[in-house]
């Protein structure tokens, strides 16, 4: 098995298909972390990357199935990017030893019954607006698929489905969880589970949101009894022009409430730090980071976790899964406030080196460009290849490429201007100007390196560090 770890991330476009292979004596420990993508309805890429996982880097259960072994799965949050992978049929020939989700996951958990409140009457807000038929902006749409048939789907599979097909019983976790808990022993290794914390509403829902919430809620159960319709179509015991009203402020409101859970989902995701003897490895899912944190307030879960969990936070990593596949508010760094507290943080993980030294610590960003126009944010990368052995300086690359190859012609260097919602002014996002400089390994990139040098097509691409102990 060799004795190095490796981290393969998959090619699958803008998602995370994420395997840990863990040395454990003359065998090794196999995680997948997420299974995702946000490639429409195109599921070829993620059953691609766990047929390739299978045939090649899994080991046969020894029971005579012919059956391969996976380990462990860990989701990091309901998002199809995350999960729309998980397709029964394409774990069919795989016998998995342990799943871990977010508690945030968990229905019958009590300190999250406003945050799956708010999911659910968001999830029925959009699913009916995708119901529809009316036409949706580009942002509409990408909102609407993060509560799409796929996600269902694929969290059922991950409730139920898989975990039964294996004996298993899948299991909710939150900040302070270890493998010890579970009975997990792999050697010289501890996995711990840095975020949510347990109480999901009092750290990332925040009191005005859950004021609100309660409040709509309230509104959408006089609006269901007062919706009921007569031969006319209209409503029995309102207006129809006060009907209309309504309805549209629901559907108002439920957007509203949509973008709110998105948010949330992406901080209440699981995040897993692999501790294997003096290594420390981080994966952050899609976290977010907000101004500060405050008690009693929707918080980013970087936010949290420095205020939490700083002491396993509070020295160097030895690799970082970039956050939400390179977004601007999901990797800790204040472009504009070097003393603000998640530069503190950023420092902390992936301090810049000393004069004259490089540094140690590599990542690997799993991303593609046209999904949104500011994944990944190029400026960012470009701050984290100063913090980073693992690097490409892209643009001379391509230039240096086999073929006739005109950089200007391509996505990579396209040029937007957008204001993000913190800062005073518009910032110009998108590659154009920062691919000359040093940036952390990325799919997309890695990805039209080989194609630009003619190699196999419609092979599965993936990006691999290796780590030693």
């Amino acid at each position: 098995m060799g004795t190095k770890l490796l981290v393969r991330c998959y090619n699958v476009g803008c998602g995370d298909c994420i395997y840990v292979r863990i040395p454990n004596g003359d065998d090794a420990f196999h995680i997948l972390i997420d299974c995702g993508s946000k490639e429409g309805a195109n599921t070829g890429v993620m059953k691609d990357a766990i047929k390739h996982l299978e045939e090649n880097m899994l080991p046969e259960v020894d029971d005579g199935s012919g059956k391969k072994r996976l380990d462990m799965i860990v989701v990091s949050h309901r998002h199809e990017d995350h999960i729309k992978g998980f397709n029964p049929k394409f774990f069919k020939n795989i016998t998995i030893g342990h799943i871990w989700l977010s508690a945030a996951m968990d229905k019958t958990h009590v300190q999250a019954t406003g945050a799956l409140a708010l999911h659910d009457f968001a999830e029925e807000a959009m699913t009916g607006l995708a119901a529809s038929g009316a036409a949706l902006s580009p942002e509409l749409r990408d909102l609407a698929e993060f509560y799409g048939i796929n996600n269902s789907g694929a969290t059922e599979a991950l409730l139920k489905t898989l975990p039964q097909a294996s004996g298993i019983e899948t299991k909710y976790v939150f900040a302070g969880m270890t493998s010890d808990d579970f009975n997990i022993e792999i050697e010289d290794t501890k996995l711990i589970v840095l975020g949510p914390e347990k109480d999901i509403d009092g750290y990332y829902l925040g009191e005005d949101l859950d004021v609100s919430l309660k409040g709509m809620l309230n509104a959408a159960g006089s609006f269901r009894s007062t919706s009921t319709p007569v031969e006319e179509g209209g409503p029995t015991n309102i207006s129809s022009a006060d009907f209309r009203t309504l309805q549209s402020r629901m559907l108002s409101n439920g957007l509203a409430f949509a973008v709110d859970d998105s948010s949330i989902q992406n901080n209440v995701g699981a995040v897993l730090l692999i501790e294997w003897g003096e290594r420390r490895l981080l994966f952050v899912g899609d976290i977010e980071w907000h101004s500060e944190y405050k008690e009693g307030r929707k918080n980013g879960s970087w936010n949290v976790m420095w205020e939490k969990q700083r002491a396993h936070l509070d020295k160097p990593i030895d690799f970082l899964k970039v956050g939400h596949h390179g977004s601007h508010n999901a990797t800790p760094w204040n472009r504009d406030d070097p003393e603000h507290e998640v530069n503190q943080l950023l420092d902390a993980i992936l301090p810049l080196p000393e004069p004259g030294k490089k540094p140690t610590a590599q990542a690997i960003v799993s991303t593609k460009r046209k999904q949104y126009v500011t994944i990944p944010d190029a400026e960012l990368l470009s701050e984290l290849g100063k913090r980073v052995a693992n690097t490409r300086q892209y643009l001379s690359e391509f230039k240096n490429a086999d073929g006739d190859f005109n950089p200007d012609e391509h996505i990579f260097n396209y040029s937007v201007m957008k204001k993000y919602s913190a800062d005073p002014s518009p910032r110009e996002v998108g590659d154009k100007g920062w691919l000359d400089k040093p940036q952390p390994w990325r799919t997309d990139m890695e990805s039209a390196g080989k194609a630009l040098k003619n190699m196999q097509k419609n092979v599965v691409e993936f990006v691999d560090v290796e780590i030693e102990a």
